[in-house]
């Protein structure tokens, strides 16, 4: 059973940081790569970033290269996002979420039965 849980969410003024973090169990985290997604209110889900099993592999979406770095510890389970320089527009819940073998594009975004419950990210003045 695949379990994911993010941590690491909160309210930030524009221009600050957050550190997201997602812990998995219930698979063999290092052999998959992950992502992660967000979903803004009244929007659909929105590729972020992507890592690969080894973590030597990373793409970002447009809107968030240059600001997030994404991460993985395979020896923890974990997955990190480190977020920099926030703006309003990143508000939203943000998933992390298992790559598995629906998913053909590098920016694919797999079922929801592979992604955690979420964490909330509010940008905000």
């Amino acid at each position: 059973q695949v379990q994911l849980v993010e941590s690491g969410g909160g309210m930030v003024q524009p221009g600050g940081s957050l550190r997201l973090s997602c812990t998995a169990s219930g698979f063999t985290f290092s052999t998959y790569d992950m992502i992660w997604v967000r979903q803004a209110p009244g929007k659909g889900p929105e590729w972020v970033s992507r890592i690969t099993t080894g973590g030597e592999g990373q793409g970002y979406a447009d809107s968030v290269a240059g600001r997030f770095i994404i991460s993985r510890d395979n020896a923890k389970n974990t997955l990190y996002l480190e977020m920099n320089n926030l703006k309003p527009e990143d508000t939203a819940l943000y998933y992390c979420a298992r790559v598995d073998l629906s998913v053909r594009a590098w920016q694919g975004i797999p079922s929801r039965d592979n992604w955690g419950q979420g964490t909330q990210v509010t940008v905000s003045s």
